[in-house]
């Protein structure tokens, strides 16, 4: 109307009838108690009150729009942000497959990543903060998490090349009653499953020495201050780092841990994240790990 000036123009602009936007304009005007137009022979006129009213519309409709829009991007799988969560032992191992495979199948996907620890991994996801959580298996939490694995991957002890042990592909777990093994600081979840592997055969495990991530702990093997236990999936990556690291296998069944996803239970976008759960098990299959369906 404020663009025509006209019922008649503004009409056929909007494909209704003109005593049919004449009369919603006249009922508008009822309901405000006050006028907005007024009517001449040949055109029509805004009120100062019209005009404001307008202006109000348009951002009432602009919103409306913009409120569609997000809300069939929403039905759409794969699209918008996604703030995924990675522990620290998991994400310079498993990202850039990650990366990939939403660059290559998600493109519309806008990935956020956060690396933190379990802890506050879950406590992300409960507040919201964070939508998907790519961690070792079970997430827990509270409220518990809908978890959705991903694969298994052994442990691998690590050792300074001159070690007796080194090159070993069949050694038991109570080795570990012999050993100096080193372990990071509190508050990762693969300190704490080292620990539980320890304390299953009866060793001790520690000592003084923590280190922050398994970049360092790799480190003070290759120092030779002790050995320590890798997932599978970090041992090319970090044996790279130096030629003082020597890979030791443990005997089948090896110990080891499960990795997967962890969302909110009831998520509206369940459905797609176990799409992305099967897709990454495509992408992840050719790494040393066993896949978990």
């Amino acid at each position: 109307m404020t663009e025509h000036l006209h019922f008649r123009e503004a009409a056929a602009a909007i494909g209704t009838s003109q005593p049919a936007l004449s009369g919603a304009v006249a009922a508008l005007e009822e309901s405000l108690g006050a006028q907005l137009v007024e009517r001449t022979t040949r055109k029509v006129i805004i009120t100062p009150l019209g005009e404001r009213v307008a202006g109000h519309a348009r951002r009432v409709l602009a919103a409306l729009t913009e409120l569609t829009e997000e809300v069939e991007a929403a039905r759409r799988p794969f699209t918008g942000p996604l703030h995924l969560g990675v522990i620290p032992t998991v994400a310079p191992y498993l990202l850039p497959t990650v990366l990939r495979l939403v660059r290559d199948s998600y493109p519309e996907l806008e990935l956020h990543v956060h690396e933190e620890r379990t802890a506050a991994l879950l406590d992300g996801l409960a507040a919201g903060r964070l939508d998907l959580l790519l961690l070792a298996l079970p997430g827990g939490g509270s409220p518990p998490t809908r978890d959705i694995p991903l694969f298994d991957e052994d442990f691998v002890l690590v050792t300074p090349p001159e070690h007796e042990l080194a090159g070993r592909t069949d050694v038991p777990r109570d080795v570990l009653l012999d050993l100096d093994v080193l372990l990071l600081e509190e508050g990762h979840c693969l300190r704490d499953q080292a620990l539980d592997l320890c304390r299953e055969v009866g060793a001790e495990a520690g000592g003084t020495t923590r280190a922050a991530g398994l970049g360092t702990l790799v480190q003070l093997v290759a120092g030779g201050l002790g050995v320590t236990l890798l997932p599978a999936t970090a041992l090319e990556v970090e044996a790279g780092r130096t030629e003082r690291l020597a890979a030791v296998r443990f005997a089948q069944p090896a110990p080891g841990r499960r990795i997967g996803l962890a969302t909110r239970p009831g998520s509206a976008r369940a459905a797609e994240y176990d799409r992305f759960a099967e897709s990454l098990r495509a992408v992840l299959a050719d790494l040393p790990v066993r896949l978990v369906h």
